[in-house]
């Protein structure tokens, strides 16, 4: 994979350190990563691993300590405030635990929001199409379940067209039916658009979907897995 052109993002030495007073909370340790156009990745791992300060980094959320983040041929630790806004609106589409949807407007509008400000945006409507959600689309978020607004925060990440999806404990707080459903929409929104999308849970069974697994500990990557054949969201035992 290293000399991979189809690679997106790679990581080199990551590493990042947070100070406070005389205490170092060392979060990431030299962590190396590339992945390529269209991988679907999960990261898995307990709390306080490092899998969150990692994916903040390479979404441009976050800045590191030490090492390096390359996004295609652009070297992302070289980038100001400035630059990393540009990098997160041009090239990357979030997905997090709570959906941050504005209660005021509809589903559509909530997605509109990102195509306004987007270089080759998607069709709001054709967003939530692909979600799922075309029939709820003028119900505002206090009217959909909690799978639906997160569908509906799906459909406002991918209708940027982001190279990189990034989304963190994305199923967290949904059921095991609803979180499915999610599930599904992230891997038909990962075949339709092509993004290469990092998944952070603490379920393992989600791991069956992806085309690798990353287990962190201890601000390290420390197992690697490759599956052969994705199962279905459906087909995942929870």
């Amino acid at each position: 994979m290293p000399d991979d052109p189809d690679i997106v993002i790679r990581a080199s030495g990551l590493t990042k350190v947070y100070r406070n007073g005389p205490v170092e909370v060392h979060a990431l340790r030299g962590v190396d990563f590339a992945a390529v156009r269209g991988e679907f990745v999960v990261i898995l791992g307990p709390s306080g691993s490092g899998k969150s300060t990692f994916l903040n980094i390479l979404g441009g959320l976050d800045t590191a300590s030490a090492g390096r983040v390359q996004f295609r041929d652009h070297e992302l630790t070289e980038l100001d405030e400035r630059g990393l806004t540009q990098y997160r609106r041009d090239h990357v589409g979030f997905v997090f635990q709570f959906y941050n949807l504005v209660p005021s407007l509809t589903a559509l509008e909530n997605v509109a929001l990102v195509t306004e400000i987007a270089r080759n945006p998607m069709k709001p409507g054709d967003a939530l199409d692909l979600v799922g959600l075309s029939a709820r689309q003028d119900h505002f978020p206090a009217q959909l379940s909690g799978g639906e607004q997160q569908r509906v925060a799906i459909a406002r990440a991918i209708a940027k067209r982001p190279e990189l999806l990034f989304c963190d404990e994305p199923t967290g707080a949904l059921d095991s039916a609803t979180g499915v459903r999610v599930l599904e929409a992230l891997t038909e929104v990962n075949r339709a658009v092509g993004a290469t999308t990092l998944v952070i849970t603490h379920n393992a069974a989600i791991r069956d979907i992806s085309d690798r697994t990353l287990r962190f500990a201890d601000g390290r990557i420390v197992e690697t897995a490759v599956n052969s054949t994705r199962k279905r969201p459906d087909q995942v035992s929870w």
